[in-house]
């Protein structure tokens, strides 16, 4: 076993200690809703890609590291800031069937993210898929803090880089932490300057390739209610831009700039949850996905839904997506959506005719 897969087995390890349903969940820290778009921003470690590894699309990559921003996603927390800016955000299921994402910022850098929130247990598996990811978070439970001390990443938290992160007046904590990406970068090119760019993680289709047979016209995707998940999801096709759009709890999920939150393709990755082992301040189960292993996957992508599978073979192997053939799911270039929820808790939307 090599170094990288000895510190992922030992952070997950540290999860599965027994760990006294009494623990209670450490709230995490808030931020401030800081304005403004992307921007090209700051550190490169060096030479740049000809790829966006995150995007799937040609340009002059920067050769930096990926940073995975924890954020809230409850009514306190949106809009958030700088969530237009991400290559990828990834939906986890915590506690009371609410969600929390985890953005993943590479080709832009936003002037400020947030509300940044405290990690969980799902979020190891996810950042040991990024090479060697910067990790922005505020706050956790012990077991939770111990895994990502000992993960195979740049903690850029709120306690290791306490300068890049400030608080908002216009809202309570722990819903009004916020940092600035640029200031992230450089802590952590200060703590690992090495840390080189991300893998890609999924497959794209080649530019102007038609979407093979089995792709069947889509309107969208809704969250049904299904296994106790109580954020209700909604993805509607755009064809005028060519993405999908965004809804939750009945709303349009806006940015802090207005803008809604969209995606060029959105991967249903239908995963069961577990008990973690651990309570959160209420003495509600704080759920944990089963990452590893296998199970259905949507792909929407370019008006159409692709069925397949994912397959994670260990905590630090990448997931792969395959069609019902074998072959490999094919993304459009551009950003993702990873929706990472329980089996049967969405439904296909019809295309309207």
């Amino acid at each position: 076993m090599d170094v990288r897969s000895r510190r992922v087995a030992w952070a997950l390890g540290a999860l599965a200690l027994v760990v006294p349903l009494g623990v209670v969940l450490a709230r995490g820290g808030g931020g401030d809703d800081g304005e403004g778009g992307p921007t090209d921003g700051p550190p490169s470690t060096g030479a740049s890609l000809t790829t966006f590894p995150l995007l799937g699309t040609a340009g002059d990559a920067p050769d930096r590291p990926a940073l995975a921003v924890k954020l809230d996603n409850t009514s306190s927390g949106r809009p958030q800031s700088g969530l237009d800016g991400a290559d990828v955000v990834v939906e986890e299921v915590v506690e009371g069937g609410l969600t929390r994402l985890l953005a993943v910022f590479h080709s832009q850098v936003p002037d400020t993210v947030g509300p940044v929130r405290s990690a969980r247990s799902t979020d190891i598996p996810l950042l040991a898929e990024l090479g060697r990811p910067l990790f922005a978070w505020s706050g956790a439970n012990p077991t939770f803090a111990a895994a990502v001390h000992a993960a195979d990443l740049v903690d850029v938290g709120a306690a290791a880089a306490p300068d890049a992160y400030r608080r908002s007046d216009d809202r309570s904590a722990p819903y009004n932490l916020y940092a600035s990406p640029e200031l992230l970068w450089a802590a952590g090119e200060a703590s690992d300057p090495d840390a080189g760019p991300p893998d890609a993680l999924f497959t794209y289709r080649a530019a102007g390739a038609a979407l093979p047979p089995d792709a069947e016209p889509a309107g969208g995707f809704a969250a049904n209610g299904g296994d106790g998940l109580a954020t209700d999801v909604r993805w509607t096709w755009d064809g005028t831009s060519d993405q999908w759009a965004r809804a939750q709890d009945g709303t349009a999920h806006v940015d802090a700039d207005g803008t809604q939150a969209h995606a060029t393709n959105v991967v249903v990755r239908f995963t069961p949850y577990r008990d973690s082992g651990v309570r959160d301040s209420t003495g509600a189960v704080v759920p944990e996905a089963a990452s590893v292993g296998e199970g259905d996957a949507w792909l929407l992508t370019d008006g159409h839904l692709r069925r397949g599978r994912w397959h994670k073979a260990d905590a630090e192997a990448p997931t792969t997506y395959t069609a019902l053939d074998g072959s490999a799911l094919e993304l459009t270039p551009g950003p993702t959506w990873v929706e990472i929820l329980p089996p049967g808790s969405g439904d296909v939307v019809a295309s309207e005719p």
